[in-house]
Order: structure tokens, then sequence, then C-alpha cells
């Protein structure tokens, strides 16, 4: 199995740094932090830093978002879906939908858009007073439609898609499983859910955030692991590990101008004192050259 060693190209010491996104227009990487609802834009240089970075504050936790083919960004967090306009310091956001507004200690955790330009995007089930409140797999279409995909989801995660769009690789992190679902780019459905991978690697171990390259095979971060996995959904098997100087690795995306560097984002919600000066590069920004391609971010839009 092939290793490979992440370089730290920002240390942002992000609280929940998570959702990766490409913008090849501009050649600068995008991500959030979630929990101080933080949008950043990195664009990196030609050392083993970065050459610029901003921010902008929403007014809420922002768990993912994606470009919209007109050059918006579509987010959704814990007031649903809608528009972030930079002004400023600021994100300003303009409500589009919230199909959870009858839950609101849940929120919005990760999303992708399909080739046909909507976006999917999963919530996070919430625990009050003792009730469980499940979260869910939503789609929302060009056209403003929100459908649910999926219920009785408890984190939602990281999401692929291959290059025909057939076949959807979809985390629910407790659940310690890569499932897939045949999905129908004409109507956008999903049917047939298998596991093609598991990530069982012990107590506070999980499957997070995910992309995949051009040859088909995925790239897992896993929570608490400190490592991503490149794993062959065909088999199963973990072809590479990407070695990460952060315990708690999030998500990941290939970008750069060939889309030969996998960026990799990390946390340190929850770390201890002690863990933290084990590993205080934690809240980092990573890249590393895994000596394969990933593909370009579908946008949001007809």
């Amino acid at each position: 199995m092939k290793t490979f060693e992440a370089r730290l190209l920002y240390d942002a010491r992000a609280t929940l740094g998570e959702g990766p996104v490409w913008n090849d227009a501009e050649q600068a990487l995008y991500w959030v932090d979630i929990q101080p609802g933080l949008l950043h834009r990195l664009v990196p240089g030609a050392g083993v830093q970065v050459a610029a970075d901003r921010n902008w504050q929403a007014p809420m936790p922002i768990g993912c978002f994606a470009f919209t083919r007109d050059g918006q960004i579509l987010a959704a967090g814990s007031d649903g879906y809608g528009y972030l306009k930079p002004e400023g310091d600021q994100a300003v956001f303009q409500s589009v939908c919230d199909p959870e507004a009858d839950k609101p200690y849940n929120r919005f955790n990760d999303g992708k858009c399909d080739a046909q330009g909507r976006f999917l995007a999963g919530s996070m089930a919430s625990r009050h007073d003792g009730v469980r409140t499940p979260g869910g797999f939503y789609s929302l279409d060009p056209s403003g439609t929100c459908r649910t995909l999926l219920d009785d989801v408890s984190t939602s995660n990281g999401l692929a898609f291959t290059a025909d769009g057939r076949t959807l690789y979809y985390i629910d992190s407790p659940t310690n499983e890569v499932a897939a679902f045949d999905y129908d780019p004409e109507n956008g459905t999903i049917a047939n859910r298998r596991v093609v991978a598991r990530v069982d690697e012990g107590p506070g171990k999980t499957p997070d955030g995910m992309t995949i390259d051009i040859e088909g095979n995925l790239w897992v971060a896993v929570w608490g692991g400190s490592h991503i996995w490149c794993i062959d959904p065909a088999t199963g098997d973990r072809l590479a590990e990407i070695r990460v100087p952060a315990i708690r690795t999030t998500s990941c995306c290939f970008g750069g101008p060939d889309y030969k560097t996998l960026f990799i984002t990390s946390a340190r919600v929850g770390l201890s004192d002690e863990e933290l000066a084990k590993s205080p590069l934690s809240g980092g920004v990573f890249a590393v050259e895994p000596g394969v391609a990933g593909l370009p971010f579908p946008r949001f839009g007809a």
C-alpha cells in the first residue's frame, strides 16, 4: 500500500474546518469553519504556505456550499439552503428553503452538486432534552424544489459521484460504512443501497468527508484517525494512506491547475490540551500530490 505525507498549507487553527471546494475560475480553494460560520478562500502559493487567505463571517454555522453556474455561492447550514453573498468582511445569507425548519437543533453538514446542477446535502441528527431528532438527506433542484432522498440520518457526510453520474457514494458517519446508490441523473433519485467499504477503526474514529479520483477510487477522511484512506469501491480494499499531522481530518478535494493536488481540512473541536500539544497543527489545511487527478466540481443551476 502506498503512503503519503500531507504538508501544511495554512495553519488556520479552525474549530471545525470542512467542505473544501476548488474554484477553477479563480484557482482558489474555498472551505468553511462550520461552528463560527466562516467562509474561507485560500490561494495556494509557490511554496508550502498560501499566497493569500481571507474569510467572511456568515450569520450562522455553514456546513457546506457549492458554486453556481453564474458564480454565486449556494450554501446549506443551520438555517437551511440559501445564497451566501460576500460583502466586505461579512457573508449575507439569502434564504432559499429550509426542509428542517421544524427541527431547530439540526443543521446541514455536507453536500455536493450532481452534473445536472442539483445540490445534494444532508443534515445531522440532534438530541435535546433527551429526545433524538433524526437528520435527512435532500436534493435541491435548480427550480427551487427540494425533495427528501433519505430520512433517519445520523451524521450525513461524504458524497461522491462516479464520472458517468450513475453511482452516488455516501457516508452516514456513525455507521462506519461507505454506501453506494444507483443514481438516476435524469430525475435525481437514488435506489439499491449497498455497502462498498467499512471504515471501522475503533472508538472516536469514523469516516467523514470524501472525494473521488479519475480512476474511480474514493479518498475518505477519517475523523480521529489522522489520515485519509484511498479505497477501491469495487473491492473495498485500501490502496493508499495519506498521513495528516492533525488528529481530526474532516474532508478532502482535488484541485490545482491540473486537479492533481489533494487539499485536506481538519478540526480542533473537542481536543484536549494534551491532544493539541501532540497535534498542534490540528485545524489546519493541508495538501499532497498522491499521483492521481480528480474531477472538476459540478455547479448548481440549470
